[in-house]
Formats: structure tokens, C-alpha cells, sequence
């Protein structure tokens, strides 16, 4: 599996705060079968220009140090796009080098020409990886669907298609329409793995998705490459039954 989401290079955001912790969830990630992790620390767009590179590649290099030695990491970073029209084709700001950047919105509502503005990136050279849109107020399908259509790849986060509420119902109906290009962890030094979704898509014989949203999609974008396709996965008659019979 492959993890382009995380924020396990330590001491930098409001994710792992030390090695000591961020070394044993490379290890459990690396036990469940993850070979590659993408540390993707936090950046607004207006502080682009002003981005702490080189400590960054610093610190990075301290935790590959320490990194067991069955896992490879690259450095990215999660933009949250704050202000529009920034410049952000920089290859210092996209994921592993490569010509996708990961951004988000804030969780408070989606911002007047959202659309518009991953549009843009995307005709920049950039290919936005948006991340767990399923957060966001406001969010449809059918604004997922539209961000797809200007050459937008979505970024689910795994833990929230086993959860309750409307993010969890977002994530579980995206799932049911193929829009979900790739799952993540986007875990902060805490539980949060690939692992428990890959076991949960598996349970609901989602074989051909679990390679997709875990492994070869995530590969693809890091190589330059588009995306696969994801077929839907529909909730099984089992499923839909304890949910009527549980409300």
C-alpha cells in the first residue's frame, strides 16, 4: 500500500510531535503492509513563497534515518488553499516530486469559485489531489463530480468510511459512485492507518477497489501518471438491511 497523506514528520503541525512517535506508526504502517509514505506537513497557499523547505528536508532526513527499513518516504505537503491564484507549481511543493499537489479547504465551507480555482490549478501543470472532501460544509456529490471533470483526483480519508455522521455517509455514497480515487491515512501520530479500510472494503468484496484506492492509484499519481478508473462498490443487501433494521 502506498499512503500519500500523513503528518508524521514531527514537530512541524498539528501532527506527530516526535520521532519517539512518529517511528512506531512507520513501523505498524510498514507491519500492515505499507511501502511507501508520503509526509505531507501543513502549508497555506499564501505562505507558499515563505515555505520552510530546508528544514524541512531536514528534519526529513532525520526520520528517513530512523524509518524501518522495509518503508520509503517522500516529502509533499498539504496546501490549504487560503487565497486564490497563488502560484504553486513549484516541484518543491508537490508530492514526491512529482506534478501533483496535495490542497485542501477548510473544513468551515467550501469558498465562493472553489471550482474555479482547482480549475486553474490544473491548467497551471498541476494535478490537484484534493483532499477528504467528504469534510468539507457544503460538499455534494455532484460537486465532487464536477471538481472530477476539470481533471481534479480525490483523496478519501480511509478512517471516515467506517465512521457515523454526514462525512461518513459523503465518503460511503462517493464510494458507491466510483468518485474516490484514493484513499489515505492522513494519520497525526495517532491510529489511523490504510489497513483498517483496506480489511473493510475486503469485507464487503471490494477486492479490485481495495488495489486501487490503496496501492495503484496512489502509484500512478506519484509517477506522473493519471489515475485508474475505481468501479463502484454498491453496499451489499446485508448491509442495507442491519442499517434499516439499526436506525
Amino acid at each position: 500500500m502506498i499512503d500519500i497523506h500523513s503528518h508524521l514528520l514531527p514537530g512541524v503541525d498539528d501532527g506527530s510531535p516526535s520521532f519517539a512517535v512518529s517511528v512506531p506508526v512507520l513501523q505498524r504502517f510498514c507491519d500492515d503492509g505499507v511501502t511507501t509514505v508520503v509526509c505531507t506537513p501543513h502549508l497555506n497557499a499564501s505562505k507558499a513563497a515563505e515555505a520552510p523547505i530546508e528544514r524541512y528536508r531536514e528534519i526529513f532526513a532525520e526520520l528517513q534515518r530512523r524509518a524501518p527499513a522495509g518503508i520509503g518516504l517522500q516529502l509533499g505537503w498539504e496546501i490549504m488553499l487560503d487565497t486564490p491564484h497563488v502560484d504553486l507549481t513549484s516541484r518543491e511543493l508537490s508530492l514526491g516530486g512529482s506534478s501533483a499537489v496535495l490542497v485542501e479547504f477548510s473544513r468551515g465551507g467550501l469558498p465562493r469559485g472553489a471550482t474555479a480555482e482547482l480549475r486553474r490549478l490544473r491548467q497551471s501543470g498541476r494535478v490537484p489531489i484534493l483532499a477528504h472532501p467528504e469534510r468539507y460544509f457544503g460538499c455534494t456529490i455532484d460537486a465532487v463530480r464536477e471538481w472530477r471533470t476539470v481533471g481534479v483526483v480525490i483523496q478519501t480519508d480511509a478512517s471516515v468510511l467506517m465512521g457515523r455522521g454526514a462525512p461518513a455517509g459523503l465518503a460511503r455514497a462517493m464510494l458507491a459512485e466510483g468518485l474516490i480515487d484514493i484513499l489515505a491515512s492522513d494519520n497525526h501520530g495517532d491510529h489511523r492507518s490504510l489497513a483498517t479500510a483496506r480489511d473493510w472494503l475486503r469485507e464487503r468484496g471490494g477486492d479490485e477497489q481495495v488495489d486501487l484506492l490503496t496501492s495503484r492509484n496512489a502509484r500512478c499519481i506519484l509517477d506522473d501518471e493519471a489515475p485508474m478508473p475505481v468501479p463502484p462498490l454498491k453496499p451489499r443487501l446485508m448491509d442495507r438491511m442491519k442499517r434499516f433494521f439499526t436506525r
